[in-house]
Parts: structure tokens; sequence; C-alpha cells
């Protein structure tokens, strides 16, 4: 028998339509005769386990138990996906040959790697690399097998990834949750290595918005032409000197109006030349078809989307439609292959969006961009549509505005260069020194489908310069002194927040980390951008004012509080750096392990060192899960007693008018004594503690409530185990 293991149910699909033209399906996986069988994940079947799974203890939030580091990493079945598990369980156990399928990435590798791993899977597995869906290309991969054991680098440094987020994501938001919640802070302050940073950047964004304080500066410019020729009137503007050095900003902005007013009385009716002059047309390439992150970027500037709603839009396309290609890709090329499918695919947008006619269909489909490029496709290719045809109007407002985007970026593809006009000329006018630029567009091209926002008023065009050589003489007829005011940066909003993850080395001041930003994804990857940002949102860090993010209360504590090692992306860096080196073989999983427990520890001090445990509110009422005293709480339904060890607990009560008997419970029955054994999990009739007796059979769990409550629970392993009750 031969197993095929996808990384994803169109992948397969792919995979076994590549290998006969009518796979039989099954329950959980595709029959292709002849032994041959095709089978696939759903994303990650196994999770790592949660803390308290590793020792009982740390399922309580206590800063003494900070940093905590497993020993042995371990990973469980996701419940929502056991039956896919369950299925490869049985069918590596039959196989006598495992082809590995998972995406060409660290991901993909991962993904399918540790499901070996748990099937308990010994002999030699092969490895497919198909990055193209396409029939021909996936054939094609398909013979090219080779062996899994090349990739262990690459796993290796998808894992050490996974175990690092886990450490530094558990541990840090425990410590600082916990050192919030001392400060009289509610909630959960949870910190990662990616979302941490996104909100320090919003953080110093609403800042720098708030401690702006607007400063006047003065632009100076000339009206100037030939002395024969008065109707080639042209502004150029003044460039200060070395001698006004001490009056310019970092921009270049003239900070003080005596020196304008001073050159602009010199200048005045005075006569000068054309020191330099330059003419230009332009031609400017169609951009390539969209990436996800590109595609969130556009639709937010075009239509005010959010990342998340563009994704959920693309996502329905994709697998309930059928109407564009896998949404969460990084790539914006085409696989070669690719290039003979477009005319079924031009035919499919022209019928599908009719209104695109007929300015959208081009009227070259044999004109190639840049697109199509075998050796630029990475795990998957650029979004663009597929032939299918259906009515739009069925599509939801946020799917005909994405599938609009992706149509529009695949017809470009076809479509002539735009092409610009620049033009330049220089004048020195009384030693004085003068510039004039002028822009334009002489052919629209690729640019008539370029989805641009709709302006309220239509802008006047400007007029070109006068075509002047060097040397030409010219007069000044007139100079004016403009004053200007510093504008504030803008706050964040979906598009520029997104483009600022993506291009995040531009916030890293160390260059050698800024090099290694530029060379990868930046913060997050295009499949969970969009889920960072709403993770912000939903944890209440982040709110939005019209198109505008800023930063909550909640979220500018948190950045307040941590270190500031753990609110900048340059960690990103550091991790990407290393985890390359595992990834080349030039590094150890553990060796980066070890470094980041000694960070960890680091990070945690400062909330460690401000952190004195605090005295139990004396309120007379016990939570009824753990016995630990309770205080009041407001919640959106009114006050209510909550268990003061939460989050560790979260143990409630309502509020009556009589508070609960102050007695212990009582732990004494047959077979039973004093200073038994307590399990942290509570009875699940009562929520008393559960304590540990002796019983006929052996040992039990029996609540302490005894006889008040004789519920029992069996003994597993010296815990009780509630899933038999």
């Amino acid at each position: 028998m031969r197993l095929y293991i996808a990384e994803k149910p169109s992948l397969a699909r792919a995979i076994a339509t590549a290998i006969t033209n009518s796979p039989q399906r099954r329950q959980g996986y595709l029959d292709c005769g002849g032994g041959v069988y095709v089978s696939w994940c759903v994303g990650h079947l196994l999770e790592p386990i949660e803390p308290g799974d590793y020792r009982p203890e740390w399922r309580r939030w206590r800063m003494e138990l900070l940093p905590m580091i497993p020993e042995d990493w371990q990973r469980r079945p996701k419940e929502d996906v056991r039956d896919q598990l369950t299925v490869l369980e049985r069918l590596t156990a039959q196989a006598q040959e495992v082809i590995h399928a998972g995406d060409p990435d660290r991901e993909g590798q991962l993904l399918v790697d540790e499901v070996l791993e748990w099937c308990g899977v010994r002999g030699a597995v092969r490895r497919v690399l198909i990055n193209d869906l396409n029939p021909p290309a996936v054939r094609r991969a398909l013979e090219e097998e080779s062996s899994n054991q090349r990739f262990a680098p690459l796993k290796a440094s998808a894992e050490a990834r996974q175990r690092a987020d886990w450490l530094y994501g558990i541990n840090l938001s425990r410590a600082y949750t916990l050192h919030h919640q001392q400060q009289g802070k509610e909630g959960v302050f949870s910190v990662g290595r990616v979302q941490t940073p996104v909100l320090g950047l919003v953080v110093a964004r609403d800042r720098a918005i708030e401690e702006f304080e607007p400063t006047p500066w003065f632009q100076l410019d000339a009206a100037l032409a030939p002395p024969d020729t008065p109707d080639a009137l042209f502004r150029a503007r003044w460039q200060p000197g070395e001698v006004h050095s001490a009056h310019i900003d970092e921009e270049g902005r003239l900070l003080r109006r005596r020196p304008a007013e001073d050159v602009k009385a010199k200048v005045t009716g005075q006569d000068g030349e054309i020191t330099d002059a330059r003419f230009r047309e332009r031609n400017e390439a169609p951009p390539l078809p969209l990436s996800l992150s590109v595609l969130q970027i556009t639709a937010a500037k075009r239509y005010g989307l959010g990342a998340e709603q563009v994704l959920s839009a693309a996502q329905s396309l994709y697998e309930k439609h059928r109407l564009i290609t896998y949404p969460r890709s990084d790539c914006r090329y085409l696989p070669e292959a690719h290039w003979e499918d477009r005319q079924e695919l031009l035919e499919a947008i022209q019928r599908n969006l009719p209104d695109l006619a007929p300015e959208g269909v081009p009227d070259d489909p044999g004109r190639r961009s840049r697109a199509w490029d075998d050796g630029k496709v990475s795990a998957h290719h650029a979004i663009v549509p597929t032939r299918r045809v259906m009515d739009l109007q069925k599509l939801s407002t946020n799917e005909r505005a994405v599938y609009d985007l992706v149509a529009r970026f695949y017809l470009m593809q076809f479509e002539h260069d735009a092409i610009h006009r620049e033009g330049h000329l220089s004048a020195t006018i009384a030693g004085e020194h003068f510039r004039a630029r002028e822009t334009g567009l002489l052919y629209a091209g690729w640019k008539r489908l370029e989805p641009v926002q709709r302006r309220q008023e239509a802008e006047k065009p400007k007029a070109p310069l006068p075509r002047l050589d060097p040397g030409t003489p010219v007069h000044c007829h007139e100079a004016r002194c403009l004053e200007k005011t510093t504008r504030p940066p803008l706050p964040f909003t979906d598009a520029s927040l997104l483009s600022a993850m993506t291009g995040i080395a531009r916030f890293v001041k160390d260059e050698a980390l800024r090099r290694t930003l530029r060379e990868t994804d930046g913060l997050g990857t295009e499949a969970t951008r969009a889920a960072i940002i709403q993770t912000l949102f939903n944890r209440d860090f982040l709110y939005r004012e019209g198109r505008s993010i800023h930063a909550t209360g909640k979220g500018r504590a948190l950045i307040d509080g941590l270190p500031e090692d753990a609110t900048t992306p340059d960690r990103t860096a550091i991790w990407e750096s290393r985890l390359e080196a595992i990834r080349q073989g030039e590094a150890d999983t553990d060796a980066f392990l070890t470094q980041l427990t000694s960070d960890i520890r680091t990070l945690i001090e400062p909330a460690r060192s401000a952190f004195a445990p605090p005295e139990p509110e004396q309120t007379g009422v016990h939570c009824p899960r753990c016995r630990a005293p309770m205080r009041r709480r407001s919640g959106p339904y009114g006050e209510f007693w909550s268990c003061s060890r939460f989050p560790g607990c979260k143990g409630t009560r309502r509020i009556t008018e009589q508070p609960e008997p102050q007695d212990e419970p009582q732990a004494q029955a047959e077979g039973t004594s004093d200073g038994m054994d307590q399990a942290p999990v509570p009875c699940p009739y009562c929520y008393a503690p559960l304590v540990r007796r002796n019983g006929r059979n052996g040992p039990f769990w029996g609540c302490s409530r005894y006889p008040g409550c004789r519920t029992t629970v069996p003994d597993r392993d010296g815990r009780p185990d509630t899933r038999a009750v």
C-alpha cells in the first residue's frame, strides 16, 4: 500500500487527480486504485499540551512557578480534527510506503512530520514538493520524490519556532497578568512575540500624535520665465544652501521666515539662467498579481475593509464558490504552466464581470508580464481567478469586492506599461538656487484598471514645464514666501498596519536586524496577520474610531509595563536569524531554546521583583471550586463573587444576603484521615475539593463534604478521572 499525506484536502484532490482521473472518495481519504491512497491533514492535527498537563501545579497562575520550562515536549490531538487523525493512524499502520506531501515550507514540513511521529511511522518516508495545483505540474512533482530525511533541519526549525512561541507567550503572559492584577487591573494581559510588537507600534503612533507640537515652516518659490517668452512662466522652489543649514530640519524644511524673506527681496526682478534641464518619458510596468497581504492592504484602501473581513471573503471565494485560487499565499508570481490557461481565465472574468468590458478585457491576451516565473514561485503561487463562471449577484458585497480586485490584478498582466512624463529644471537667480519638477501621465496602460479611491473633486491637471535648455536666461517676475505647519503622523488603519507588519524592517534601528527582517516575511505570516490584529481587538488592546486604529488603556498599560525588548520587532529578527541557522543545519534547537530560556528569565524579572503576593481578602465567602476566599467583582449583569485566585481558578457565586458558613469541609469517612491529598479538581457535583481515599477495590476520589455529598470519582495514575463521571 502506498499512502500520500497532503497538508490540506485541496492538495490531496490535486494529487489524486494527477494519479487517476476518477479517484474514489472514502471517509477521510481518496482511493486511486492499485493500492494507492491519498489522505490529508486539516491544518495542524496536533497541538502542544497545556502547562498543567506537564505538571499539576502549573495549572495555577503563581509567580513563584515561573518560568515554566518543559523537560520533555509533548503534543496532543486537537479535538475538532480528531477523526481525521484517527483515519491517518489506521492508514499509516497499513502502508508499506508513505509519501510526505506537505507544503514546501517550514510549517508544511512540521505539520505532516508530527503526524508521522504520532502514528509511529518507522520506515523510510519519501518527500514530494508541490507548489502548483495544475495537473501537469503536480504530475511532474510526483515524479521527483526525494528522501524526507533531507528536510529534517526544516522540521527542526519549525519545531523550534513552535516551542519558542509556547515558552515566550505562556511565561510572559502569566508574569505580566499577575503583575497587572496586583495593581488592581482585571483580565488577562497576554504577551506574544508577534502580537505585542504590533501593539507597540500602535501605542507609539498614538503617543506621537498626542505629543505632537505643530511647528511653522516656510517655503519660498519664484515665478520664472525667459525674458523673450513671458508665456513660458513656471514656478520653482528655492533650495536653501549650506549657510542656512542651522535652520533646516531633518526633512529639509526651513524653520525661520527671515532667510526666506531675505532671499525673496534678493531675487525679485533679477535675471538668472537655467543650469540644468532634464525631460524623459518613464515606463511603469503593471504590478504583479496579488498575495494575501497586498490584497488586504488594497481592499482596506479601496473599500475600507478590515484584514479579517478580506481573509474571510477570500476564503469563501476559494472554498465555497471556487472562484479564486488558494488565498493564504505570500507569493506574487505564477507558474509558467499557468500561461496556457490564460484564455479560459480571461473569458471567465469577462462573463463574471461584464461591467469591466470593454475596458477590462485586454486587447492583447498574448502580452506577457514578468509574473510567470517558476523560479520565484514559493509554497503557493499568487492569488488569481479560476475558470469558474457564476452569477456574482449571489456573492456578498465583500466577496464581490475581493473578486473584483483579484480579477483586476490578473487582467493587468496583459496590459501595456503606463507611461509617465517627468521634467526637471534648475535655475540660479542672484546666486540662489531654484528647482522645478513636473510629473504627468501620458498613457494610462494598465492604470485604467487600477482600483484607486475616487476623489471628491477631480484635481486640476498641472501645466507641463517649458522645454528650456541649460544656459537659457530667465527673469524672476515675482517671489512669494508661504507659511506652512508641520502635521502629526496619521493614526494606523488596517491598510497601514498591515503594511507596517510586512515592512517591519523600517521600524528597526540595527542595520543587521533590518537586513534579516527584509529577507523574511516581516511580523507574522500571510495566513496569521489578520488573526493577530483581530486578537488584539478581541483582547481589548485595540479599538477602532472610523477607519483609524488606536490602543486602549489596557493596551498602553501592557506596553508600559513590559521591558522595551518585548515591545519591539527586534526579537523577531533575532529569532528568524537563529531559525534560519537551524534550517541550514548550522545550529541546533537545544542551544536556541537554552538562550531563549535565559532571555525569558530576564524579561519576567521586572514583574517578579515588583510582585508581592496579596493577602486574601476575608469576605466571608469561599470559592465553590477551590475554597479560596472570594471577592466582589462587577460584570455586564451586575456584581458577583469571583475567586481571588482568578485566572488560576474561575469559580463564581451569585451574591446572596448571607455569607456561606466558614467551617472547612470535613473529610471524615471510612478509609480516610486528615491530611489526605486534595485534588486541584473540584467535585463534579458540588465543586468542593476532592479527597483521595483508599477503598476495598483500591484508591478512589471522594467529595470532601462526605457524607453531605457522596460523589466518587475513579483514580487514574494518582489523579481523579472526571471523564468517567
